[in-house]
This record gives C-alpha cells, structure tokens and sequence, in this order.
C-alpha cells in the first residue's frame, strides 16, 4: 500500500494492528487520480459495485452537487445501498 501512494502521487497510509488504511482526502485527487486508475485497472466481484458506488459519489462532489439539499439525499441513498445495506 505504501507503494500505492508514491505510484498515484496522493494519499496517506497508515498501519494497523491488522492490515493498514489507505486515506485520500482531496476531492481532485479522487478525480484525477483514483477513479481513473480504477477505471482502467478494474475490480472484479462486490468490490467493482463498491467502486460504482464510490465513482458515482466522486461524480456529485466533483459537480458540488454535495453542496445542495437534492445532492446530499442522493449520496444518503448511495451510502445506504453500500457495503452491508447492498443485500
């Protein structure tokens, strides 16, 4: 992980007991780093649906849709649907 940081050029990691966190804080980084390599370089399985999740959050935010009362409820219903809301 602590490659992936100096590959993409942004985030932090930071280790855990058990296994370590990976953290990107910049909207633009997410934008014009994250999604795109995940993008090109595709998850497989539940993790590609997380993705999607992610992506279409990174979308609204990136159109500061986040800053409005509609954006904020559509990325309440995204949340919602994500990791164990999801089945």
């Amino acid at each position: 992980m602590e490659g992936l940081v100096n590959y993409l050029g942004c985030g932090k990691y930071s280790m855990r007991k058990e296994g370590g966190d990976f953290k990107v804080l910049s909207i633009t980084d997410i934008n014009e780093k994250i999604v795109p390599f995940f993008s090109e370089y595709q998850l497989q399985g539940i993790k590609a649906l997380k993705f999607s999740d992610f992506r279409a959050v990174a979308e609204i935010m990136k159109m500061k849709g986040h800053l409005t009362k509609e954006g904020l409820e559509k990325i309440k219903t995204i949340k919602a649907r994500m990791n164990k809301g999801r089945f």
